[in-house]
């Protein structure tokens, strides 16, 4: 082993990963030496100590769905996740879950994640709470900033015993810390808008939004300044990696 942080892909679409993994290592100003990444959609978690730090990325997975639809492989992403998510919570090695990532943590944690928290394809604002001001890795940014969001689940409480961060419009819960050593975001704090409007086209046609309206939602995404959100990557690997 290399790095002490390590990406986990939980995309199904290598390419989606591949630019989702230099998204994170941008974000969080690493070298590719620095930031090693697992598949875990085709590869098993490695020893959770083998790492400091995790950063976890979205996918168009969603812990809602039936537990009789999920393949093989959604299962063994949300099992990977679970197991990692109670180690954090426990004092174990730090992660950073973002997108889907938060759905499974928050379940893990005992919360609860619903369809009827979903968001909109494109640019929101995000606000942060008294405890966000606070927080060690949120305190450092405006209180309130743009964030890229796109999702078909959501939460309107954090987890028992979850600090909330920051919240957003139509999904109360964007971001909360459990302990010292996990965080999770509902928004994506990765990915540049160019970026995002890549990954859109990568899923236009999956129902996160009508696919004859891509060419609009990227423009809106482009016309975004999404500079704080990347700030909470480089502040988590800061902290713990």
């Amino acid at each position: 082993m290399s790095a002490r942080v390590l990406y986990v892909c939980v995309r199904p679409q290598r390419g989606a990963g591949e630019a989702e993994y230099e998204s994170f290592r941008t974000a969080a100003g690493l070298s590719p030496d620095e930031l090693d990444s697992l598949d875990l959609v085709r590869d098993p978690m490695p020893d959770l100590d083998d790492y400091a730090a995790y950063l976890i990325g979205g996918s168009p997975f969603n812990t809602v769905d039936p537990e009789s639809s999920k393949t093989e492989p959604q299962k063994r992403v949300e099992a990977g996740l679970a197991q990692l998510a109670a180690a954090a919570s426990d004092g174990g090695p730090a992660a950073l879950f973002t997108c889907y990532g938060i759905g499974v943590a928050t379940r893990t944690l005992g919360g609860e994640v619903s369809r009827a928290h979903r968001e909109d394809t494109g640019p929101t604002f995000v606000t942060l709470t008294e405890d966000g001001e606070r927080d060690p890795i949120f305190g450092g940014l405006a209180t309130r900033f743009t964030a890229l969001t796109g999702h078909k689940e959501g939460s309107a409480e954090p987890p028992p015993g979850a600090v909330l961060l920051a919240r957003g419009p139509s999904t109360a819960v964007q971001a909360y810390r459990f302990g010292d050593r996990l965080y999770a975001t509902q928004f994506h704090p990765e990915a540049s808008t160019t970026a995002f409007t890549e990954r859109m086209a990568i899923y236009r046609d999956d129902g996160y939004f009508a696919s004859e309206d891509y060419d609009v939602l990227a423009a809106r995404v482009m016309g975004a300044t999404v500079t704080e959100p990347m700030r909470v990557v480089r502040g988590f690997v800061r902290e713990f990696g």
